[in-house]
């Protein structure tokens, strides 16, 4: 591939474009001029990706020196996107020499610049007071900084975007529960980002001058508590206003369980994020204006109703194109158990029965639209009014997930 100039495109390198960030940032560089190359541990999950053909697609892993290496030939802008999150003990470890491989592999292959986000910490508090995955988050930044590479790391709070996990936590926290007991920390102050702007200083930061090596603390025009996000996040979605009752015993274990009851977030996750919002995590700067403007017409960054009226269209609209359970986040609903076969999680079966009938599609639709209901069902009727009316007893129809 080449430029308008006819000289090679820059190549860039995405790590953990598995993930919702990284899944969404290849189809932008791609519409920037870039050739993308891909690094994951399971590459097959790529593959229905409309822009998998486009892309060189390369099986790794960070904590390999060797398929780093081989990675990160030719490559000009790399980008390290992955994280431990959600993988029990040891992911602080994990984090570190995953960090260490990159920063070594891309000095000695040339690479120009580096491209980093992690999470947005507060100032004031000890590095050793912070949750264990914002500390972790603060360690790689660090580790890349000092890699001798130039380095962007971009830091930001909570992402608001169709799929995120932040964003579902919310949308189901808010939508289930009309009335909530929630922990202390729904009075902390959060500079949330839309999932659009993120990517627009992601692609951005690829062309930084060589000698801009710093960290950049991004998010969006307003400073908000998590009470008001709910409460906001109510009135956009057309919901009544929640009533929101804070308690100060709720620790991040109970909060993690709390969420995983609630939302389709894993414990695994949850609890990291929870603990994530003990602290304000406020911007204190917004140096990298200087370097990626905002785009006119004004009103970007993207602000924060604006941001939940379109991740909700994309909902709405079944346009979700990536989410954070497209990464291997152990815990995730979608995980195979430990009694499943090699092939669980890795392939789906189905079972399919055709009945030929003698009835236009339309007719025949309407039928299967009535099943349930108030029509009840073919088998077992009794069972299913027991299950709606246990459904009822905890709080409403389809409040656990499964």
């Amino acid at each position: 591939m080449v430029d308008e100039a006819g000289s090679p495109a820059p190549r860039a390198l995405v790590t953990g474009a598995t993930g919702y960030i990284g899944g969404r940032l290849v189809p932008e560089l791609l519409a920037a001029g870039y050739t993308v190359r891909a690094l994951a541990r399971s590459p097959e999950k790529l593959r229905d990706h409309p822009w998998a053909a486009r892309t060189e697609v390369l099986r790794g892993d960070l904590t390999d020196a060797d398929s780093v290496r081989t990675a990160m030939a030719g490559v000009d802008v790399a980008y390290y996107l992955v994280h431990a999150l959600g993988s029990g003990q040891g992911f602080e470890e994990t984090d570190r020499r995953a960090a260490r491989t990159f920063a070594l592999e891309a000095r000695a292959a040339g690479v120009r610049r580096i491209v980093y986000l992690g999470g947005l910490t507060p100032q004031g508090i000890p590095e050793r007071d912070l949750s264990p995955h914002l500390r972790s988050r603060a360690e790689v930044g660090r580790i890349l900084l000092d890699s001798g590479v130039p380095t962007a790391a971009l830091r930001a709070a909570v992402i608001i975007g169709s799929g995120s996990a932040s964003f579902e936590m919310l949308r189901y926290l808010t939508e289930r529960l009309p009335v909530m007991v929630t922990p202390s920390w729904v009075r902390t102050r959060i500079q949330p980002i839309a999932v659009r702007d993120v990517l627009r200083y992601l692609v951005g930061c690829a062309r930084l001058p060589d000698d801009v090596s710093r960290t950049f603390d991004i998010g969006g025009p307003e400073v908000l508590t998590y009470r008001d996000m709910m409460q906001r996040y109510a009135r956009v979605a057309g919901l009544h206003e929640r009533l929101i009752l804070p308690v100060p015993v709720l620790t991040p274990r109970l909060s993690s369980l709390w969420i995983g009851l609630v939302t389709p977030v894993p414990p695994g996750i949850a609890r990291p994020l929870a603990e994530s919002l003990r602290h304000e995590v406020v911007c204190h700067e917004h140096d990298i204006a200087r370097y990626v403007p905002d785009p006119d017409p004004p009103g970007h960054p993207l602000a924060f109703d604006d941001a939940l009226a379109l991740a909700l269209r994309r909902v709405r609209d079944a346009d979700v194109s990536t989410r954070w359970s497209n990464a291997a986040a152990p815990g995730a609903p979608s995980d195979p158990l430990p009694t499943d076969p090699d092939w669980a999680g890795g392939s789906l079966y189905t079972d399919c029965r055709e009945q030929t009938v003698d009835a236009p599609p339309e007719a025949l639709w309407r039928v299967v639209e009535g099943i349930g209901g108030e029509n009840g069902w073919y088998s077992f009727p009794l069972a299913w009014a027991v299950r709606g009316w246990l459904d009822r007893l905890v709080g409403g129809v389809g409040l656990r997930r499964g």
